[in-house]
């Protein structure tokens, strides 16, 4: 192994383990924000509205991350994107139920919006250093960047999977506030990890001068994340507080959702790290993988519709049907989301990566709101059953973009 080839594998390591720290902490957030304000009696939509603010904060957080990154370099936007992430967690640990109402919802709703802007900076930072590091390693190992962003992607939700587990230990043994504060003592030792460890200006390159310049992308960059936007809205308008509350209602206990998901992220990320098993490979890296790409999406929006079917029928015990539902959508979708995390890759222009990337996460961002937002509303007027039904419409809607995918490479931005 050369210099240059170490150099990109230890690069990789290092990026991939700070972005391990970060998402268990993130993870965790999430079941702590949602179980303690559950518990003080917040509906289904408020609670959805808690997270509003922090997936809208990460659209613009990863079209400005992107250009940052291309502007300063990957590892000062990665540290940027940590500190910010302790900082959040700081405002936070603030909150006192013995605020009034609209100033608590309020404080946590910009608390969140300072995590959404946290997460976004990191993961456009980490994805794009996917990018740069298998660049640096060198030669042409086919099939490497797929792998490369595969293991990448299903580590990290593995991770968040356990962050969720965390997240539910955290509030059982030693509280909301005290969970905060050791989540962020160990994200600062993550940053300082980052800071000494990877070349300050790894990833650096001209960034674009215009915002017309920033937003012309190429045609394979656009239908992509116009599909990202359908397929995460489709899994969040379902799981984000509609499965939660469900179960709970049903009769789980905190511990029992919590260990749940967290079983459910980790299988999920097992399966996004095996894809490039399940996909076939083209030496072009597209003339296979785009045709992976739709059928998979396609297969996908079939599930929500027949676990809509089978609950519909009333049958004596909906949350195994919707616990086994849950398992099938999310090996589909784990596939899904790892072959896009790879074609945006490989969509990408190597100067402009981290601004390709931004760009498609900001998209990625968006669908998240718009999932989190119909989740609260749908379950509030129609249960479980009209967020299935809302999951399945966007997922028809990912296939369609998914069908204009181009299967060769094109770098050259459409006409802004």
């Amino acid at each position: 192994m050369t210099g240059s080839s170490a150099s990109g594998l230890r690069n990789y390591a290092i990026v991939t383990a700070a972005y391990w720290g970060f998402t268990l902490t993130d993870g965790a957030l999430r079941m702590l924000v949602l179980f303690t304000f559950f518990q003080l009696g917040y509906s289904p939509f408020t609670l959805a509205f808690l997270f509003l603010l922090y997936e809208a904060a990460g659209i613009g957080a990863n079209f400005i991350g992107g250009w940052l990154a291309a502007r300063y370099g990957i590892t000062r936007m990665l540290t940027v994107g940590l500190v910010t992430q302790i900082a959040g967690f700081l405002l936070l640990s603030a909150v006192s139920p013995e605020w009034g109402s609209t100033l608590l919802v309020t404080w946590v709703l910009l608390a969140q919006g300072v995590c959404g802007v946290a997460k976004d900076l990191t993961k456009t930072a980490s994805k794009s250093a996917i990018k740069i590091t298998e660049s640096q390693a060198g030669g042409e190992a086919e099939g490497r960047l797929f792998r490369w962003v595969a293991w990448f992607t299903g580590s990290k939700n593995a991770m968040k999977g356990v962050g969720f587990f965390l997240g539910g230990l955290l509030l059982q043994l030693v509280g909301f506030r005290y969970g905060l504060w050791l989540m962020a003592g160990a994200l600062f030792l993550v940053m300082l990890g980052v800071v000494f460890s990877l070349p300050a200006m790894m990833g650096r390159a001209k960034a674009s001068s215009s915002a017309r310049e920033l937003f012309a992308k190429s045609k394979g960059i656009n239908l992509l994340a116009a599909a990202r936007v359908a397929l995460f809205g489709a899994r969040d308008v379902w799981f984000v507080v509609g499965v939660p509350v469900f179960l709970y209602a049903s009769g789980w206990t905190f511990t029992m959702v919590g260990a749940f998901l967290a079983l459910w992220t980790i299988g999920y990320g097992l399966v996004q790290a095996a894809a490039p098993s399940l996909v076939a490979r083209s030496p072009d890296g597209l003339s296979r993988e785009v045709p992976a790409a739709r059928g998979w999406s396609l297969g996908l929006a079939i599930v929500p519709v027949l676990i809509a079917a089978i609950l519909a029928l009333a049958p004596p015990d909906p949350t195994v049907v919707l616990v086994v539902g849950l398992a099938v959508f999310g090996i589909a979708f784990a596939v899904n989301s790892s072959v896009h995390s790879y074609l945006v890759l490989a969509y990408a222009g190597s100067e402009k990566a981290a601004e390709d990337v931004g760009f498609y996460y900001a998209a990625n961002a968006a669908g998240r709101f718009i999932g989190i937002l119909a989740s609260g509303l749908l379950y509030q007027s129609g249960g479980i059953l009209a967020c299935l039904i809302g999951s399945a419409a966007m997922l028809f809607i990912c296939w369609i973009f998914t069908l204009g995918l181009p299967t060769q490479a094109d770098t050259k931005p459409v006409a802004a």
